[in-house]
């Protein structure tokens, strides 16, 4: 019978603890740091051998070599995501000035048939500008991505290029198609001159026909327009590309131009077949719903939003019915390995599967190696708080979670394995240094993340290089053969009691608007906005109807004029607020004060708080307060609003709509007339009419940043309701039907949709 170790004396338990530890059998595996297998077999590729023990890490030597020697030339590999993490994964991050060092690094070298499918939802920067031209989709992650899938086999094969030539040509390329402009260029002869490429250096066929497609630009009705705003050249020659392939004349391209386009300029540059494909040719964009119920249109709204509440769910709006590629579908279902990369959790990812098809096709492909890249960084907008809990930080789960949330059918057949950088490998003095400008990491909690039945592999995949930067990004390299040890290892690395079988899931309800693409909803803008006003005040109008794009035509339909007033001629009393503009019901004229309109922000809060005031147009025949006495004392006072008779009205609103804001801005109406709405105000209360209200709730729903006071009221919902005293929780339900009725009323956000 064993003895007690615990009970025997201390030389015995000594003795004894040593007999033990030398009967049972040790690995050499054990002496790796990880957890488990998989972990253990990347850290071993990554970082080689412990030092110093050469006899007994002989077999992970030659373990190491097997794994290295592994053949994938012919695995096929699709990538999904967008901008700079799927441009990353693929072949290193090609808007990096660093890029041409080594332009041939990541997936693409290890798996040379990885394929990259690409979310086309961006609207920000030169994609967004282009969107204001073209009725095409998102294209600058496709550009993104595109430039970081060169792969020097197939330029050497297309061009019987030198290993020096490929360097230079791949060096070229990036210059030519990452080159940003803010004024109109003379002629494509100054574009490459600014560029530094020197077509010299490139193949005489690729440097002709990129001539030819330059020319283009300069020289196509459709193109020359696009010359006027900031973009990316590359942008403008992926554009260049699809019309070149639509035919002479054609103002829309179709899903074949646009599909034929990219990939004909693609196979140009020397990327695979296929290699780049859109999600989807539709033009789309997202919708993004926060947890106090407002929802707001437009990716860049995400980051650039920051309001005091989280992101709960995200849904896809398309321009018409989405067409999706066969070869996306045909990638999916002949993939040997799916890869989701990293980027930003609500904008890159979750929006292609929101396509319908894809998730479909990902599920019902049930023999590939499916793996979940997680981000390194929460971001700001998106992840920075807790959708139900917005006081603590963000952990590996909750982006899982979030996922569930989001995609139709929940993550049930999408990936099995989380592979992520382990933070234990990142000095805690680079770490704090990111904390210092408010950057914080992503945090595994590895028993969660189990839990939802997924395997967590931590690793280091980071650049050792950026490292020594005091950086921390992935590195293409190291990702792709951690990604190659998981898949010779697949069978260890999967959960046996977490079946992955295929689900079949119908696709989100499609929500598409009257079949506009935004070029096409900002030209109806320009029509709409014909009225009287100069150019200066239709130019900011119209830039604001743009980025916020909740805005609606018919939001206008009160609104006969914009007028500047000199601070010698301003009339108004200022006395409710501190906002100078207003709509003048009278004649339906916008008044603004002109010292406020040559200050960007307040030009844009002056504007926004107007246009919402005139959806209540000439809603009221008159206005007044009176003084309420109680034994000859005032003891407060009443605002009564008289209505219009309904057939009178230019009201945004119809009568039901009406009543039923006027009831949230707490006020009643009359017993014995319909028309007559009043409120009590007690004391020196204050008091914001309901024009007024309207206007600033507006402006605070587009962006909350442009109505502070408002915002302030707002606060309660990020409250949970279990803290708050029972007349905090009417506040509370005041507040969120009042955002319902800004959803559902003024912005005609389909109600059912968003309850789901």
């Amino acid at each position: 019978m064993t003895k007690n170790l615990g009970i025997l004396p201390s030389v015995d338990r000594v003795m004894a603890g040593l007999q033990k530890a030398t009967i049972d059998r040790f690995s050499p595996l054990d002496l790796l740091p990880r957890r488990t297998l998989v972990e253990k077999l990347i850290e071993l590729v990554l970082s080689g051998t412990p030092k110093g023990l050469d006899e007994m890490t002989a077999p992970l030597e030659d373990l190491a070599a097997a794994l290295n020697e592994m053949d994938t030339a012919d695995l096929k590999v699709v990538v999904m995501g967008g901008g700079s993490g799927l441009s990353n994964v693929v072949g290193g991050d090609s808007n990096r000035a660093t890029w041409p060092q080594s332009p041939f690094a990541g997936l693409k070298e290890i798996f040379p048939q990885t394929k990259a499918i690409v979310c086309v939802t961006d609207d920000g920067g030169s994609t967004g500008e282009l969107l204001k031209d073209f009725p095409v989709i998102g294209l600058g992650d496709i550009r993104h991505v595109m430039l970081s899938s060169i792969q020097k086999a197939n330029l050497v094969r297309l061009y019987n290029l030198s290993e020096a030539q490929v360097g230079k040509a791949a060096r070229c390329l990036h210059r030519l198609f990452t080159l940003r402009f803010d004024c109109r260029p003379d002629s494509f002869a100054q574009l490459l001159a600014d560029s530094g490429c020197d077509l010299l250096e490139l193949p005489t066929l690729l440097a002709d026909t990129l001539t030819e497609l330059l020319d283009f630009i300069f020289t196509d009705h459709n193109l020359q327009q696009a010359l006027d705003r900031p973009h990316c050249l590359g942008n403008l020659l992926l554009v260049a590309a699809i019309y070149r392939s639509s035919g002479a004349g054609v103002d829309k391209p179709d899903d074949q131009a646009v599909l034929t386009g990219l990939t004909w300029l693609a196979s140009l540059i020397g990327v695979g077949e296929d290699a780049v494909l859109p999600c989807t040719t539709t033009p789309a964009h997202l919708n993004l719903l926060y947890s106090n119920g407002v929802l707001v249109t437009g990716e860049s709204k995400a980051a650039g939003g920051h309001r005091n509440a989280a992101i709960d769910r995200v849904f896809v709006e398309f321009s018409e019915e989405p067409h999706v590629p066969d070869q996306v579908i045909e990638a999916l279902t002949e993939a040997d390995i799916i890869i989701f990369a990293p980027g930003s959790l609500y904008t890159s990812i979750i929006p292609i599967l929101h396509v319908p098809g894809i998730a479909r096709a990902v599920r019902q492909n049930q023999q590939a190696l499916k793996i979940l890249v997680a981000n390194l960084w929460v971001q700001k907008g998106e992840t920075d708080l807790i959708w139900n809990d917005i006081r603590r930080r963000f952990h590996v789960s909750d982006m899982i979670k979030a996922y569930e949330r989001n995609i139709p059918g929940g993550i049930k057949g999408l990936f099995a394995q989380v592979l992520l950088l382990g933070l234990r490998d990142i000095p805690g003095s680079i770490l704090q240094s990111y904390a210092v400008e408010s950057k914080m990491p992503i945090f595994l909690d590895r028993g969660q993340v189990w839990d939802l039945g997924l395997m967590p592999l931590e690793a280091k995949i980071f650049s050792e290089a950026a490292l020594q930067r005091r950086m921390v990004q992935h590195d293409p390299a190291a990702l792709a053969r951690a990604v190659k040890v998981i898949w010779s290892v697949r069978e260890h690395a999967s959960r046996a009691d977490v079946p992955v079988d295929s689900v079949d899931v119908a696709p989100p309800p499609l929500l598409c608007r009257a079949g506009l693409t935004p070029a096409e909803r900002l030209r109806r803008f320009k029509e709409i906005l014909r009225i009287p006003m100069v150019g200066s005040v239709r130019n900011a109008l119209l830039d604001i109807c743009w980025r916020h794009w909740d805005i609606r035509h018919d939001h206008l339909a009160n609104i006969s004029g914009v007028e500047l007033v000199s601070a010698a001629n301003w009339r108004r009393n200022q006395h409710w607020d501190r906002i100078y503009s207003f709509y003048d019901p009278l004649d339906g004229v916008i008044r603004i004060h002109e010292d406020v309109f040559h200050d960007r922000r307040k030009q844009e809060v002056a504007l926004l708080v107007a246009v919402g005031q005139s959806l209540l147009g000439n809603y009221a025949s008159h206005k007044d307060i009176g003084t309420v006495l109680e034994d000859s004392y005032s003891v407060g006072k009443i605002y009564r609003l008289f209505l219009r008779p309904a057939e009178e009205r230019s009201c945004f609103f119809s009568p039901q709509e009406l009543d039923h804001y006027l009831t949230l801005v707490r006020m009643k109406q009359a017993e014995d007339n319909a028309l007559l709405y009043t409120r009590l105000v007690n004391g020196e209360e204050g008091f914001t009419p309901p024009g007024m209200l309207m206007g600033l709730t507006y402006a605070w729903y587009l962006d909350n940043r442009l109505a502070t006071h408002v915002e302030y009221k707002m606060a309660i919902t990020a409250i949970p309701g279990s803290n708050l005293v029972p007349e905090q929780l009417k506040m509370l339900d005041r507040r969120r039907k009042m955002i319902r009725f800004f959803r559902e009323v003024v912005f005609r956000h389909n109600a059912e949709r968003y309850e789901q």
